[in-house]
């Protein structure tokens, strides 16, 4: 199992030409499908005299959730090619919309896929790539003269405090990498 994933950081631009079709990508980061449908309306919205707005995306740790859409474009010469640069730089929560302004030539079925391909690899050679971690949420409550033992196993094991509150019932709430999210629970549990 994995806790680690590769995404971008921030939106970053590409370019690509041929034949005097424009073609405009924008790589976002996303995390819900809600977020991709608003983005790619703001595309559409934003370049309503574009010819095609087409796009890609991958969600989730696990890469299970992904959609290529060619927005009229012939079958799997759009969505395709971006969802296939998405997948050889093995990247996730990431959504690339090309947009195609036509140029008056038809670059056939060959041309398309690599113009498709050739703009979101531009987008993603432009983006800042980041290694993110698959976290778990731990939750642990104690009584206060455990308070103690509760902080030495966080100070030796370091998750990200999210929460705490003291009171004749003491509740912690830690976020800490997956594949170290068992271990912070079994020792945590063996305090009781």
């Amino acid at each position: 199992m994995t806790d680690e994933f590769k995404t971008i950081a921030t939106t970053s631009e590409g370019y690509y030409t041929e034949k005097r079709s424009k073609f405009l990508a924008f790589a976002h980061p996303v995390s819900t499908v809600d977020e991709v449908k608003d983005i790619v309306a703001q595309y559409r919205k934003k370049y309503y005299d574009a010819r095609h707005v087409c796009y890609a995306y991958m969600l989730g740790a696990e890469r299970l959730e992904f959609r290529a859409n060619d927005d009229g474009e012939p079958s799997s010469t759009a969505g395709k090619p971006i969802l296939g640069q998405i997948n050889s730089n093995e990247l996730t929560d990431i959504l690339i919309v090309v947009v195609r302004y036509y140029g008056g030539v038809n670059l056939g079925t060959s041309g398309l896929i690599v113009a498709y391909r050739e703009a979101a690899a531009d987008a993603i050679a432009h983006a800042n790539v980041e290694t993110r971690q698959v976290e778990e949420i731990v939750k642990y409550s104690f009584a206060y003269p455990q308070m103690n033992d509760v902080m030495r196993i966080v100070k030796d094991m370091n998750p990200r405090i999210l929460s705490q509150t003291y009171d004749n019932t003491c509740e912690i709430v830690l976020s800490i990498r997956k594949s170290e999210a068992e271990q912070l629970r079994n020792r945590l549990n063996s305090l009781l």
